[in-house]
This record gives structure tokens, C-alpha cells and sequence, in this order.
């Protein structure tokens, strides 16, 4: 039968005895509490039994009395090695950082992950070109159907959506240039702004920004979810490169739709403004395409047409970017989905800032 924890001092050796443990420690940390003579050493050589609450009793003691702990068996020995490794004090939370230095923190912090997340971009871009060349070196790898079928995903089903938002972006474009150049009487100057900004700006700008939320998103949320379900380190245990697989399919396609998804969001935005200016200014249809002949240049569709591949370019690799850094759980596809439709969207603005820049130093306005 197991007898229960108890002690004798033997004048500065405390000794105890029977099963040191939770089920039959009993009242001892009271008693040991009432002892007030000096020990020097405990003695645990006649314990039969000692788990974790008894060896927690018996390392405060010691610690209080500074005594040292004797006849300790090796099991015995390690357990209160960790006891005593596990009590340390209790850090202090930091303090509340005043509200000033606290939105600096968050500053600093989140331009530390975006600067992060550039130079993961911009590594994940080389890895694309290099799977770009690779597929060139070895035309046998590449994915026809696959890429086709991107073709259909990213062009073809988005003529729609795309087509119904330029229409609608001409008209509210040539609606309210007209009413501002209504006030100086120069309401014929609408087709110069209506035909200029969508071919050279809008139309690109604004496909884009839809592409990027329709088939950006969609690319990181297939990559992501391919990653959870672990089908991606399946293809690289069977030898089939990822990024030939699922990158440069999409890519290209997105590279090649965008320039023609573009023009044709730019013509629609410019019919939609020809069909403001034909109801509400009485400019019949062929005056209006008689007009833009002779105030648009040329060289505002090749700007378009210039800035359209890139475009689409960054739209997939940051799609198949995110997505190919989900881990962990579900809930980082959606926050990875997020992430592409942002960073798409915030890079196509700053290039084409970078694009009206250089398009301006060359002479092209």
C-alpha cells in the first residue's frame, strides 16, 4: 500500500518519505511552511514515488531554505532538473508604447513586410523567366491545353464584364467632359478627351484592375488551395516542375490576352462615349469617328498596346506569387487572395505612373 508524503528532521537533513504526488501529498506544503529551523539538505533517498506537483513542493522548499537536494534517482533527478528549468519569474508585458511611437511601430513593421514581400516577388519573377526559358530549351514541356485553356479563363469569359464596364466608363467620361466644357463652349473638344484617355489611359488601366481581380484572385486561390491539399509537392515528387506546370501557362496567357482585352475595352469605352455624345450633344456617329481620326495619334494606341503585356505580366506572377505562399491552414487562401488582388492592383498603378513618365520623356503625348 502507498503510504502518504511525509517528513522528519534529522537535525539540518529534512527527510521525506512515501509517495511524493498529487494523489497523496496531502497537507505537506502547510507543514513544510511551519518549519522554521535551518535546513541544509533534503534527502529524497526513502521517497517511493515523486511526480511533478511533489517535485514543485520540494524545489520551492529548497529554494526558501536554500538547501540542496540529495538522493535523487535518475528519473527523479531529471524531473526536478525541468521543475527547476520551468520556474522562472514572470516577464513583465511590455509597456504601452505611447500612441505616436505605436503608429511608427506599425509603420515600420509594414514597411519591413512589404520590402519582405518585394524581394519575394521580384525572386519569384526570375524563377518565372527562368521556367520561360527552360520551356523554350525543351518545347516538349510546354502545356498547350493548359494554356489555351487560360486563353478562355482570363480572355474570353471576361469579354463581358469587361466590355459592359467600358461602355459604361465612356459614358460617364464623355458626360462629364461635356458638362465641363460646356462652360467655355467647347463641347466638341468631349471627343478629344473621350478618344485620347481611353485609348492611352482607361482602357488598359481599368482591364487591368478587372483582370487582376477576376483572374489574379483566382489564379492564388487555385495555387493556394493546390498547396494546402499538398498537390504541388506531389508534381515535384513525380518530376513535373510547378512553375512550367502552373506559372508559365498562366502567365502567358495573361501576357498575350491583356493587349487585346485592353483594345477591346478601349473601343467599347470610346462607342459608349460616341453614343453619349450622339444623344446628349446631337453629334451624329460619323462626325464623332471622323473627329477622333483626326485628333487621336497613333502613338496613343501603341502607348495601350506598350503597357498591356506588362500589365498582365504582373497581375499573373503576383497571383501565382501569393498563392504559391499559402501554408498552414484555409484561412491563408483567402488572406493570400487578398494579398495578389492588392499588390496587382498597386503595381499596375505605380508602372503605369512609371509608363506616362516615360512615354512623356520620349516624346509620346
Amino acid at each position: 500500500m502507498t503510504a502518504m508524503a511525509d517528513f522528519q528532521i534529522d537535525g539540518s537533513v529534512l527527510r521525506f518519505s512515501g509517495d511524493v504526488s498529487l494523489a497523496h501529498i496531502g497537507d505537506l506544503p502547510e507543514r513544510l511552511n511551519a518549519v522554521d529551523s535551518p535546513i541544509e539538505s533534503i534527502d529524497l533517498s526513502s521517497t517511493q514515488r515523486l511526480d511533478t506537483v511533489g517535485a514543485w513542493v520540494i524545489h520551492r522548499f529548497a529554494e526558501q531554505h536554500q538547501a540542496r537536494i540529495e538522493g535523487l534517482e535518475p528519473d527523479q533527478e531529471h524531473l526536478m532538473a525541468q521543475v527547476v528549468k520551468a520556474d522562472q519569474p514572470v516577464v513583465k508585458p511590455r509597456n504601452e508604447l505611447p500612441p505616436f511611437l505605436r503608429v511608427l511601430d506599425e509603420i515600420g513593421e509594414a514597411t519591413a513586410t512589404a520590402l519582405k514581400t518585394l524581394v519575394g516577388l521580384l525572386g519569384f519573377m526570375g524563377a518565372t523567366v527562368l521556367a520561360f526559358l527552360n520551356v523554350l530549351r525543351h518545347p516538349s514541356r510546354f502545356r498547350f491545353n493548359a494554356t489555351v485553356q487560360r486563353f478562355e479563363v482570363v480572355g474570353v469569359s471576361a469579354l463581358g464584364i469587361i466590355g459592359l464596364m467600358s461602355f459604361l466608363i465612356g459614358i460617364v467620361i464623355a458626360q462629364q467632359g461635356a458638362v465641363q466644357l460646356r462652360q467655355f463652349g467647347a463641347e466638341a473638344l468631349t471627343i478629344n478627351l473621350v478618344g485620347r484617355i481611353t485609348l492611352r489611359e482607361l482602357g488598359v488601366l481599368m482591364t487591368a484592375i478587372m483582370v487582376a481581380g477576376r483572374s489574379g484572385s483566382a489564379f492564388a486561390a487555385q495555387l493556394g488551395t493546390m498547396k494546402l491539399t499538398e498537390e504541388i509537392d506531389a508534381m515535384r515528387t513525380i518530376g513535373v516542375s510547378p512553375m512550367e506546370a502552373l506559372v508559365v501557362p498562366r502567365t502567358l496567357a495573361a501576357v498575350l490576352m491583356m493587349p487585346l482585352l485592353g483594345f477591346y475595352a478601349s473601343v467599347i469605352a470610346i462607342i459608349g462615349g460616341g453614343v453619349l455624345c450622339w444623344v446628349s450633344l446631337g453629334i451624329p456617329p460619323v462626325t464623332f469617328v471622323q473627329r477622333l481620326h483626326e485628333v487621336v495619334p497613333i502613338t496613343d494606341l501603341y502607348v495601350g498596346l506598350v503597357k498591356a503585356p506588362v500589365f498582365g505580366a504582373i497581375i499573373a506572377i503576383a497571383g501565382c506569387f501569393q498563392g504559391m505562399q499559402v501554408e498552414a491552414d484555409a484561412e491563408q487562401v483567402g488572406n493570400r487572395t487578398t494579398s495578389a488582388v492588392v499588390q496587382a492592383i498597386f503595381l499596375v498603378i505605380v508602372l503605369d505612373a512609371f509608363f506616362a513618365v516615360f512615354f512623356t520623356w520620349i516624346g509620346w503625348i
